[in-house]
């Protein structure tokens, strides 16, 4: 894979092809690009399938070349990375794949550029543009801060949400996460994909495989890609889950 650099510090530059280049598989563009304008004139001329774009920058900074590139049928995938953490929402929301904080660790870059390799072009293209053209509607992806930076999980990978004090657990088929958002707004949000089954548990719809009574009268409920391990349905929503089992 072809991977374009664009970032307007030259040491930052240095280092990330250094590291890019160590990577078997990829290799840097040249010349790399130190600022938007050279990013987008670059990206037409290159044709490049990953660029870890920068977010502060002279001129176009990260996010608004991103938001460019959005407007593309064919954009290249983007990993941002960046010094500053906290545009990391308004990344995702210009169909970014991925988030490095520097300094960049190697391991972080490859698990990046690997991700890249997954959605097509036109996939990429669409990761986040609905919700993000409409200003409403649910998300595509839900991003929460890892020990690696930014993790950018797809919904249709989520199985449950699980509130747990201030915090809630997200559980998907790769390991699970912790969010900062009220399970109560996640529902507002996600209701069509999402039932709840406790006061502090929603789980996909389309994970369910079934709902089986215990010897003690306790109701658990079975779900794909938990490995025979099961959720306690609350009384109060036993009725409710049975009745949406039966419309699926």
């Amino acid at each position: 894979m072809n991977v374009l650099i664009v970032d307007d510090e030259p040491l930052a530059r240095e280092r990330l092809s250094r590291l890019v280049s160590d990577l078997e598989g990829y290799s840097v563009l040249e010349p790399s690009a130190t600022n938007g304008e050279e990013a987008l004139t670059l990206i037409d001329s290159l044709k490049p399938d990953v660029v870890l774009l920068d977010i502060r920058m002279p001129g176009l900074d990260g996010l608004q070349v991103a938001a460019k590139l959005c407007e593309r049928e064919a954009p290249p995938a983007v990993v941002f990375c960046t010094a500053h953490d906290e545009f990391a929402l308004e990344a995702f929301q210009t169909s970014a794949l991925g988030y490095l904080v520097k300094p960049v660790r190697p391991e972080h870059l490859l698990e990046a550029l690997r991700k890249a390799e997954r959605p097509n072009r036109a996939q990429l293209a669409a990761l986040t543009r609905p919700a993000a053209e409409s200003g409403s509607g649910p998300r595509t992806h839900i991003s929460a801060r890892t020990r690696k930076g930014i993790e950018l999980i797809p919904l249709d990978q989520v199985i449950y949400f699980i509130a747990d004090h201030k915090y809630v657990t997200l559980r998907h088929e790769g390991g699970e996460v912790l969010l900062d958002e009220p399970l109560k707004a996640l529902e507002d949000e996600f209701g069509d994909r999402f039932v709840r089954i406790h006061r502090n548990a929603l789980v996909a719809r389309d994970r369910i495989e079934r709902l089986q009574r215990t010897p003690l009268g306790h109701f658990q409920l079975f779900l794909k890609g938990l490995n025979g391990d099961a959720l306690i349905v609350s009384r109060r929503h036993v009725a409710g889950v049975r009745k949406m089992m039966q419309q699926l």
